[in-house]
């Protein structure tokens, strides 16, 4: 449900639940994703991946391959005629592997054929020969080993100190935890097709976050100016971060030009697995203390992320982690230690929420543990301590914007609770469902809640931004029609949606057209991440539309004889109020068309600086859960009954989009919290496929129930704030805490596997 705020404003056009354009396609199978691209003479492109998780290479012979009839084109790393490596953050990580392999699944060659089943062939024919070495897949151990890396071990090692570290409280308490490796788990597979170009460049239509990021790694590797290299957005069938970084663009750029024709690339559901990044694996030590009162003293830390062979955006999670630490409380005093750590593990980075949800599950937990020692109830001690406006984070920033937290808290455990257990229960609503495993009478049910927060946007002085062009123009049947050109990744966040919003609520035209996402007509807008679009390519165009607001104005000016200053714009017309003369939109743009672009910045942070401190954040977004779960301890099977939230929103632009987010992001958070792990076996994956990686279904995904908590953000477009992250962060710590509640046992690892409660009885 949504508040009574943001049912008042449902007859604008910010504020109401429109419908998305792309929604009925899908919904249909009429949508065209990536996968479903075709050219006539493609070839089709596979890759050819390392079976160890280290090992030297020793050869490569490429030659079975190209025997066999029907391959165009085989690449290795000798054939990449630009820089070799790529990254995100910093170019760590080759575009093949050439004399070392660093994680299972890592690129070595690739090869294009006429058909997908001749390349699968061909590049299980190309002859490596691998000397296996030991792997290192302990982060902790891997902060002291002998480098894998000539980057060394250590992506980034950081220390938050604010007042007295050593304070003790009168009550303390202890606890480790663990999050396991999640995966992002889109349904639509990495794909691309590549097009090599007349004038010796290349064009990529490819499902990406970030277009731009992705063609100057391309450029680099191909060793072409970035005008040569065009990526374009295809479809996109989800990404939660996986797609931030490069995968296979630059293996198709590679193979099209290589074969001079266009080369297609699909991975199947297994090389998804190795194809991205994932969530950051954590290990985590935390000490919080409290007065008897009921106040937080003091919380230590020590949090370990293993980022795998290569950095991706490591630097940023661990930031994250560290900065958050200590949930959305007050505290004076605390020491915070954090550690991204290269393994020969599958590289790690960017997923939904990233740094936030690991630390979550553990500020959260020991929150539980000091409410316990002291005999208050767990949500009365978390409002006693929350953040508020004004109040300073661990890092010494103080909190200028919205900071909701006894809101979203209250909201949450508002909520009816589910009708209670009884003998009438139908199998398929316990434990086990269909398996018909539990009994009634085992069932155990428990509720917990947590709360989390998280920056949005990109922080620690990075100078984010996006472009944007509208042109305002008639249509042959003479009505306005306004052309928006932003480069924004639409990855299911609803963009392509309030983007039109924007511009019909600020220049009152009802046709807008939201052209093709590129590189090659626009600059940047930056990633489709760290819930910023809203507010970046949001602000970008509303900067854009008041730009031709003040152009159409003067040319009322010039047709009524007045002073700008005289005239308002409403409704696509501009008037007069003081003659009520009038003039359509219509009538201004017979003069021609009017065009602006703006390239829109958000406010300066600051890199986090002596002992971790700085004004690093623009904005920050909270949310708290409530969650309930029937348990059957001796088989350790979890049902989740139910999710309630209360989240902090700025103001919803799009209420039902927003409520899309916080049910798809729980259902992310549930997934961590009970079934979904990347299981590894000294640095192998051993489930790269939905097979043995469990998602939540809709038969798993329980009852939600949501608030919308709505104080406009000051400085943000509209005071809105981002959605996508905050379901995510809180809603599986709030599983765990319900599962202890339910149990009775300490639950420090997540996912809750059977084994971690019914072998624990």
């Amino acid at each position: 449900m949504v508040s009574p705020s943001v049912m008042r404003r449902r007859g604008s056009h910010l504020g109401a639940s429109v419908l998305r354009p792309d929604g009925g396609p899908k919904a249909k199978g009429e949508f065209a994703f990536s996968s479903d691209m075709w050219m006539d003479g493609m070839l089709w492109g596979r890759t050819l991946r390392s079976p160890y998780p280290a090992a030297l290479i020793k050869g490569i012979d490429v030659s079975p391959a190209l025997a066999i009839p029907g391959v165009r084109a085989v690449i290795s790393a000798q054939d990449v005629p630009g820089r070799k490596t790529f990254g995100l953050e910093r170019a760590d990580q080759p575009v093949f592997a050439s004399d070392v392999v660093r994680y299972h699944g890592e690129p070595v060659a690739a090869v294009a054929a006429d058909h997908p089943d001749t390349a699968r062939r061909a590049a299980a024919a190309i002859r490596v020969d691998y000397e296996p070495l030991e792997p290192l897949v302990v982060a902790e151990a891997a902060i002291n080993a002998p480098a894998i890396h000539p980057d060394g071990n250590v992506f980034r090692h950081i220390v938050i100190r604010t007042g007295d570290p050593t304070a003790v409280g009168d009550v303390v308490v202890e606890g480790t935890y663990e999050v396991g490796m999640q995966d992002q788990a889109f349904m639509g597979p990495e794909s691309g097709l590549a097009v090599p170009s007349l004038d010796g460049g290349v064009d990529l239509y490819v499902a990406t976050q970030w277009l731009h990021a992705d063609r100057d790694q391309i450029a680099e590797s191909l060793a072409m100016d970035p005008r040569m290299v065009r990526v374009s957005l295809a479809g996109v069938g989800g990404a939660f971060g996986g797609r931030e970084d490069v995968s296979l663009q630059i293996h198709a750029c590679l193979l099209a030009l290589r074969s001079g024709r266009p080369v297609k690339m699909v991975y199947g559901r297994d090389e998804s697995f190795f194809g991205h990044v994932h969530r950051h694996p954590a290990k985590m030590w935390y000490r919080h203390h409290a007065n008897r009162d009921g106040e937080l003293v003091n919380v230590e830390a020590r949090i370990v992320l293993d980022g795998g062979a290569y950095l991706s955006s490591s630097n940023a999670v661990i930031s994250n982690a560290v900065c958050f630490a200590a949930g959305p409380y007050r505290l004076a005093n605390a020491k915070v230690e954090g550690w991204a750590a290269r393994t020969n593990n599958p590289p790690c980075g960017a997923m939904r929420g990233f740094g936030a949800v690991q630390v979550c599950y553990g500020h959260e937990a020991q929150m539980d543990k000091l409410a316990a020692e002291l005999g208050m109830d767990p949500v009365q001690f978390r409002l006693k301590n929350v953040l508020r406006r004004n109040d300073k984070m661990i890092t010494g920033q103080v909190i200028k914007g919205t900071a909701p937290v006894e809101e979203v808290i209250r909201a949450a455990v508002s909520h009816p609770l589910p009708v209670p257990l009884d003998s009438s229960a139908e199998m398929m609503s316990l434990p086990g469902g269909a398996g018909m495993t539990a009994d009634i009478s085992d069932v155990r049910r428990g509720v917990g809640v947590a709360v989390g927060f998280k920056n949005l946007a990109y922080s620690e002085g990075y100078d984010d931004f996006t472009t944007a062009r509208i042109r305002l123009d008639l249509s042959p049947q003479g009505e306005p029609v306004a052309t928006v050109v932003i480069a924004t990744a639409e990855v299911g966040q609803g963009f392509v949606t309030l983007a039109s919003q924007i511009v019909r609520d600020l220049l009152g035209v009802d046709q807008v057209v939201l052209a093709p996402a590129g590189t090659e007509d626009i600059g940047s807008a930056g990633s489709s991440s760290a819930s910023r679009q809203t507010w970046m390519s949001g602000g970008a165009i509303e900067h854009v539309c008041m730009m031709l607001r003040d152009s159409l104005l003067e040319r009322a000016a010039g047709e009524l004889d007045c002073p700008s200053s005289d005239l308002i714009m409403r409704d696509g017309e501009v008037s007069r109020e003081s003659t009520a003369q009038r003039v359509s939109m219509t009538s201004l743009l017979a003069a021609g068309p009017l065009q602006a672009e703006h390239e829109f910045h958000h406010a300066k942070t600051q890199p986090l600086g002596v002992d971790g401190q700085g004004d690093a954040m623009l904005s920050l977004m909270f949310a708290a859960h409530r969650a309930v779960v029937d348990v059957d301890p001796d088989l350790g099977l979890v049902r989740v009954v139910q999710v309630t939230t209360g989240q902090d929103v700025g103001k919803a632009l799009n209420p039902v989009q927003v409520t899309g987010q916080i049910e798809g992001g729980i259902a992310q958070g549930i997934g961590l919290a009970v079934m979904e792990e990347i299981v590894l076996d000294e640095g192998r994956v051993r489930n790269p496929s939905f097979t043995d990686y469990l998602i939540p279904t809709a038969l798993d995904v329980p009852e939600v129930a949501a608030t919308l908590i709505e104080e406009p953000e000051p400085g943000a477009p509209f005071g809105a704030k981002g959605v996508g992250e905050p379901p995510t962060i809180s809603s599986g710590p709030a599983v765990a805490a319900a599962i202890r509640a339910a149990t009775g046992l300490d639950v420090t690892r997540v996912p809750v596997r059977p084994q971690d409660l019914a072998l624990r009885r």
